[in-house]
């Protein structure tokens, strides 16, 4: 699934225009750190955020919730007065925990195998002295 922050940021800065917001009135209104909002409206890092980050922006900015997940998505936002469906029962979202439980997982995986290599070599280790002792 693509995710175009580069749009969001477009759409944000747009509308933060229209409105005559400042960064800082848009943290406050949306109670997003200053921090986060000053990324997403510059594109300075691309990760995953909570939907809920992407939902107080959009109705901050006076958009139907689910503004800008459709704007970061590639679809057609919906209108203001549209029913809100919740992002935690929609397929992508599903699918996007069970991602991040696979990269956690390998994660996970991972160190292991560095915790198996490095003990591995001790075990070499040990029994090389216990072979020069005989």
């Amino acid at each position: 699934m693509s995710e175009d922050w580069a749009a969001v940021a477009k759409a944000i800065n747009q509308r933060v225009d229209e409105l005559g917001l400042r960064q800082k009135e848009l943290a406050e209104r949306s109670h997003v750190s200053l921090a986060i909002v000053r990324e997403i409206q510059h594109n300075l890092v691309e990760r995953r955020r909570s939907p809920r980050t992407l939902e107080s922006l959009s109705t901050a900015l006076g958009w139907h919730p689910l503004h800008l997940d459709a704007v970061l998505r590639g679809r057609t936002p919906p209108e203001v007065g549209d029913p809100v469906v919740d992002l935690a029962d929609t397929l992508w979202t599903r699918m996007d925990r069970v991602e991040e439980r696979l990269e956690d997982i390998t994660d996970r995986l991972d160190a292991l195998k560095s915790d198996i290599a490095s003990v591995m070599g001790q075990v070499a280790e040990v029994a090389k002295h216990v072979r020069g002792r005989r």
